[in-house]
């Protein structure tokens, strides 16, 4: 009889310690239903049937007692967080416009800055449809989801739509791995694995596949956090970003003026711009071509974006800074200033000595993707590649996106190719 008692309670003991631990646990997850923390899978909710419908698979959950430890952890983290001033800034552009050469502003910042260099790549391509385009309704989702929980050092998210999919949070196929110090340190160095190839590999030393839980890790521990994305069409979509309590995040917007812009890409996307290559050679471009129709829309994009920014509605006060790649090119010392001090991060030697180095580069080493120029040189390039014809093209449909940023229209050929004319207004933009 004894015995049936103290097995009986024994057993009521433990229900109500169960109970308790019950308690503890939905107390805390409580809290943290809107609020995902890092390296800890994101609900799928709402986002799930766009998932599924393009055949991504979230990773598993881990054990229930570590994941409460981890949310503990992570929690605690993130208040100290608030108390230490931790800085997250987005730089958004569009591609051809300088965009890795103003990264390297913050990657080159040194031990207390976290660089991720287009982390959204792996999402464009696995939202990429048959058609080449994407779904503009996954895609913007996607895009706000993968960056917040990138911000917060989380990198489940991201995993989900690398290619293949990391095992055991390990993939040696992170997009331009390479271009981010941060991930090449020692503590994200992991070994290198026989017969397995990482195709954007360290160039700082010899990595083995890239550790996501070692670049968590890594991320948690820097002061600051910088993301460099070409992706996001709208700055709107990113008010949630603005909205977390748990990020001091900025947007700096970077823009560059759209006849320069397409006439880089003609050079770095010759597949791509196999059409206005032709024109250029030939004939009248065609009013409602489907290309002429994309170039309006990606200036409209960047436009609105840039409006709402300089508007400063109370969800961006403070928070948004427009710079232009001219401006940039011609004083890069000056405008990584501002940009810093807009940022509320330290400018360190470290950065200052390597614009010093990166702006006087040679013609051998400022090539196609380099992010070595000489930069006052890139800023007229382009008035001797482009003809005529096509910067009307651009004029007439990127007209109110020109004239926004500063940019002046050219009259005749002799007026584009005459360097004795700027076609850059001195334009102040207030942040």
């Amino acid at each position: 009889m004894r015995i049936k008692y103290t097995i009986f309670i024994v057993f009521f003991m433990a229900l109500v310690i169960m109970e308790k631990e019950n308690k503890i646990i939905s107390r805390v997850s409580d809290k943290l239903t809107l609020k995902q923390t890092p390296r800890t899978p994101l609900h799928p909710s709402g986002f799930s049937h766009l998932m599924l419908k393009y055949g991504v698979s979230f990773p598993a959950l881990s054990k229930d007692f570590m994941l409460m430890k981890r949310r503990l952890e992570n929690y605690s983290e993130h208040q100290e967080v608030m108390k230490r001033g931790r800085k997250h800034i987005l730089l958004l552009a569009t591609t051809r416009t300088g965009s890795s050469f103003v990264g390297e502003f913050f990657n080159q910042q040194g031990d207390n800055m976290f660089y991720l260099f287009e982390p959204l790549w792996h999402v464009e391509k696995m939202l990429t449809l048959d058609t080449g385009g994407t779904n503009a309704t996954a895609a913007t989702k996607a895009y706000r989801d993968v960056l917040q929980q990138l911000f917060l050092c989380d990198f489940s998210l991201l995993e989900s739509f690398i290619d293949p999919v990391p095992m055991d949070h390990i993939t040696p196929a992170l997009f331009r791995r390479e271009s981010s110090s941060s991930l090449c340190e020692e503590s994200v160095c992991s070994p290198v694995i026989k017969g397995v190839f990482e195709r954007y590999h360290c160039r700082t030393r010899r990595c083995g596949p890239l550790n996501l839980t070692m670049a968590s890790e890594s991320c948690l521990q820097k002061a600051h956090r910088v993301i460099k994305s070409v992706r996001v069409r709208q700055l709107e979509n990113l008010r949630p970003l603005a909205e977390d309590s748990r990020l001091d995040i900025k947007f700096i917007q970077l823009v560059r003026d759209p006849r320069a812009v397409l006439a880089s890409r003609m050079v770095a996307f010759a597949a791509k711009y196999k059409n206005w290559k032709e024109w250029a050679n030939g004939g009248n471009v065609p009013i409602d071509d489907d290309e002429v129709r994309k170039l309006k829309g990606n200036c409209d994009n960047i436009r609105l974006s840039a409006e709402v920014g300089l508007r400063q509605p109370p969800w961006l006060r403070g928070r948004y800074m427009l710079v232009r790649y001219e401006d940039i090119a011609r004083f890069p010392m000056k405008k990584a200033t501002e940009m810093y001090r807009f940022s509320g991060i330290p400018f360190t030697s470290q950065v200052k000595s390597w614009i010093l180095q990166n702006t006087q580069a040679s013609k051998e080493t400022s090539g196609v993707y380099s992010t070595q120029k000489n930069s006052s040189e890139q800023v007229e390039k382009w008035r001797f590649s482009l003809p005529f014809k096509i910067a009307q093209v651009v004029q007439r449909v990127c007209g109110p996106t020109l004239k926004l940023f500063g940019y002046k229209f050219v009259r005749n050929e002799k007026m584009l190719t005459d360097k004795s004319i700027s076609l850059i207004e001195d334009k102040v933009f207030n942040f």
